[in-house]
């Protein structure tokens, strides 16, 4: 949206963080982390020897000590990054499946990242997994006001990579050796969704995610590309 550069911000006041309410879906609810609500079912779902795989691209993790080492670990990474950590549960069953985080927070620009994304393997390529991350924009463009939503991924993850642009993030970009990661050398790919397209990009994501678009097995009928183009 290269014309918003000329629009003028002379009244802009910020945004207030996002993370602090339960976000509620059809499929999927989101709630702050919490330790004494989240820890023992959110350990089981995305940390411990079973679920190594899923750090291989972030730079934190695996954290295989237990659930109380991994509170303990956690929570000083995301105190120290400022992140806001969503739990992610099926909307029916109430099970714990996953979380993402709210982070590189800007108020003051309107800007937030959505990272750290740990998706279990019940919750990997499923309609709750989707409504999650529409969940996540919804808060912060329609409840708070933001202009920026971003994604950023090392470059050499490729579900990674197709997932932000399966949702809708527009790439802009890679940032070479953008960090040393677990002994390795990063590049980092980023993307983003910005105020003015999100009407579209939400309208797409409510369409794929009627019941009508799904079998009775759980299977699309259409997929989320497919709405975008449409509109």
């Amino acid at each position: 949206m290269d014309g918003m550069t000329n629009v003028s911000l002379k009244g802009w006041a910020g945004c207030k963080a996002p993370g602090d309410a339960a976000l509620q879906g059809h499929y999927a609810r989101l709630e702050p982390l919490d330790w004494e609500q989240h820890r023992d079912g959110l350990y089981a779902a995305v940390a411990g020897t079973d679920n190594c795989t899923l750090w291989d691209y972030m730079p934190v993790g695996p954290f295989e000590d237990g659930a109380e080492a991994f509170e303990t670990t956690f929570e000083a990474i995301r105190q120290h990054g400022g992140w806001r950590t969503m739990v992610i549960r099926d909307a029916v069953s109430a099970e714990i499946l996953g979380m993402a985080s709210y982070m590189r927070i800007r108020e003051a620009f309107g800007s937030a990242e959505v990272g750290c994304v740990a998706f279990g393997e019940k919750l990997k390529r499923t309609r709750i997994a989707s409504e999650a991350i529409c969940l996540m924009a919804a808060h912060v463009f329609d409840d708070l006001g933001y202009r920026r939503f971003e994604w950023k991924c090392d470059d050499g993850n490729a579900a990674s990579m197709r997932a932000a642009i399966r949702f809708g993030f527009t790439y802009e970009g890679t940032f070479r050796q953008d960090m040393v990661v677990k002994g390795r050398n990063r590049d980092s790919a980023w993307y983003s969704m910005l105020d003015g397209e999100w009407p579209a990009l939400k309208a797409a994501f409510r369409a794929w995610l009627a019941p009508g678009n799904f079998a009775s097995d759980g299977v699309q009928k259409a997929s989320l590309e497919s709405y975008r183009a449409a509109l």
